[in-house]
Formats: structure tokens, sequence, C-alpha cells
């Protein structure tokens, strides 16, 4: 078997584990029950794997749009480029959407800062028109919304008044919903029929809606404009090498401060027995250690990068003290970390340091605002 051939089985292999992977946690998400059996809940079956292609076909149809944006438009600027490679991942106890996405790899170095640009910038760009197109059919063609009560009868009791009594009493983490933004709200005022767009807590169940809000949210992720990102390549392109290298450590630095602000209040701690506060103490040592690491690449001096861990730490714990109300959102932590310490905070160098064109400038600024209508700052709520 030629190498090419392997390359081929490679891609298309990946390709149709994802596929079945995403297609096992849609149907999860749609029926709220897993296909591996658990004392006291009925399995999933085939009937309901089938149904879960109604997640999964738009979903990875977003994926690879995207995708192959990038590709071919490398293709064009005869940057060698191998076909995407899907990630798949399914838990098999829920809290998964079956992929951790998927990338391409550029086998070229990239010299000038307009190749950057419309590799960047093509790949989000295409995903989020068709992801516009999936959300459209979702909010356009919602069941009525006596269908939430084939997926949990015991709503019933309460009709179409459950969102006021279903969720008193669950477990942390019992439920799931998904956030905001301003598209996404956009779409449920405007668009849908106000009487049929289902609970916050509900949407997960309905796999069109739940494919566009996850094209969006991972679309507003690529879209950040900071290092080796999408948004990353986008902004170097347009303001260039010596204003990126203070703008790009100042936007993650924000992105920290808020992904963890609140995490730890100086009130709580007040109120704490002694064996909780060492404790807890514990935890924000920790914290700490792990803000550090994040921090680690944004300068070649150690001792700059504790300063600024520590800058950061201490305003969130005072601005956690005069607004105990203000909180970030400490799921984007991870990412955070990972941005941080492996994807970078800088842009690689380029050669050509040529200017944009009118038309680029102008599309450049289009994606960032398409990144401002997909961002939530709480993207998923859990209960």
């Amino acid at each position: 078997m030629n190498p090419r051939t392997r390359m081929y089985l490679l891609h298309g292999g990946l390709f149709l584990i994802t596929l079945i992977t995403t297609t096992l946690s849609g149907a999860e998400w749609m029926f709220g029950r897993l296909f591996i059996p658990f004392e006291g809940m009925k399995p999933l079956g085939w009937d309901e794997f089938i149904a879960g292609f109604q997640f999964s076909i738009p979903f990875l149809s977003i994926l690879t749009v995207h995708e192959f944006g990038h590709y071919f438009t490398a293709k064009a600027n005869r940057v060698r480029v191998t076909l995407p490679y899907y990630i798949p991942m399914w838990l098999g106890i829920g809290q998964s959407i079956g992929t951790l996405g998927a990338f391409i790899r550029i086998q070229d170095y990239i010299n000038s800062r307009r190749k950057y640009f419309d590799i960047g910038i093509a790949g989000p760009l295409a995903g989020f028109v068709l992801a516009l197109v999936v959300l459209w059919y979702g909010f356009t063609h919602l069941p009525p919304p006596e269908f939430i009560f084939t997926i949990h009868p015991e709503y019933q009791k309460w009709g179409l008044d459950y969102g006021k009594y279903a969720y008193q009493n669950l477990p942390e983490g019992g439920a799931v919903g998904l956030g905001d933004n301003l598209l996404f709200n956009f779409f449920k005022t405007y668009v849908a029929d106000p009487a049929r767009v289902p609970h916050p807590y509900e949407m997960i169940h309905y796999p069109y809606v739940l494919a566009g809000y996850l094209a969006l949210f991972f679309t507003s992720l690529n879209l950040i404009p900071i290092g080796q990102l999408d948004g990353g390549h986008i902004l170097y392109a347009l303001i260039g090498r010596k204003q990126f290298s203070w703008v790009a450590p100042v936007l993650f630095t924000g992105f920290a401060f808020y992904a963890g602000l609140g995490m730890f209040k100086p009130t709580d701690f007040a109120v704490l027995s002694d064996e909780a506060f060492f404790s807890e103490l514990g935890s924000f040592a920790l914290y700490v250690v792990f803000l550090f690491l994040a921090f680690s690449r944004i300068s070649e001096n150690r001792m700059t990068s504790l300063l600024i861990t520590l800058s950061v730490v201490v305003g969130q714990l005072l601005l956690s003290w005069l607004r105990p109300d203000w909180e970030g959102y400490s799921g984007f932590m991870i990412f955070v970390f990972v941005l941080g310490r492996f994807l970078g905070i800088y842009h690689p160098e380029t050669e050509l340091e040529e200017p944009l064109d009118l038309k680029r400038q102008v599309l450049g600024w289009i994606a960032l605002l398409v990144f401002v209508l997909c961002f939530s700052p709480r993207p998923f709520l859990i209960s």
C-alpha cells in the first residue's frame, strides 16, 4: 500500500469514527439517556442511534466546511497542507459531543501576513455561514412545546410551566443548558416562534439547535484574537507584528482575568471553619500555580510572568471583594491554560510585512465582529 493510500485511509477512517461518536453523543443529548446500560435507566438502541444523525451530520458538516475552508485557501496560496484530522471522543457516560474537533497541518513556512490572513479567515467564515443555515432551520422547525414531555414525561404534572419547578431540587450538575450570545438570542427572539422555544436547560434535546449553538461556540473560540488561533492570524495580519506583540498579551491577560473571576472570594474565607479554611487555602494555592503555568510563556523572564500572575490574582480578589456578585466563567480556565502553555500567546513572525488591501481589511474586521456576535460570556449553564 503506497503512502498516499494510507494517508487517505487514515483521514477517512478518523472521519467515519468521528461520525459514529458524534452520532452516539448526539443521541444521548437528544434523548437524555445513554447507550451503556446503567441501573434504573433504559439504554438507547438502534433507533435512537439513527436519530442521532440529526445532530452529527449538521455539526460535522459545519466542522468539515471550516477545515476545508483552510485547506483550499492554503492550496490557492501554494502552501502545502494536510487533509483534516478528525479527533473522535465518546465518553459513554454523557457530557461529550463525540469529538475534540479537527485540524489540518500546515507543512510549509508561511512568509507573509496576507497568506496567514487568507488561510486563517477562510475556515471560520465558511463554517459560520453554514452554522447560520443550521440555526435558521433548527429554529424555524421547532416541534410543539409539548415535545419535551416525550423526553421528560415527569414534567407533564407541571404542564408547560415545568421551568418553574423541574430544576429546584436537582443535584449539582443535574441539568446542562445552552447559554446565550448576541446571534443566538437573535434567532430565539426574531426567527423562532416564541411559544415553541424551549427552556434553556432543554435546548440540548433539539439537535439542529444544539449543533448550531456549538458551531457558534467553537467559532468564537477560534476567532479569539490571540496567538495562532484563527483570530490571532487575522488580527496579526490587520495590525502587524509590532502592535500585535503587545495587544495579544493584554487580551490574554483580560481573558484569564475574566475566566477566574469569582472562583475565590475574600468573603468566603472569613466564614469558613479552620479545617475548611486550610482546605480552601490549598485550593487557592493550586489555582495560583495553575495560573502561573498558563502565564509562563507570556515573557521570557519568569519573574515577569510571576508578577503578571500575582497581579491578576490580586485584581480578581479585589474586584470580588468590591462586587461579589460579579463572576466570570471558570469553564474557560482549561482553554486559558492550553492557549497560554501550548498554543502560545504570540504569533510567528513573517518575512513579508506587507499591509493588507482594503477588501481584506474590511473582511478582517467583519470576522472580528463575528467573534463578538458568537461569543458567550457563559456558554453553558450548569445547575
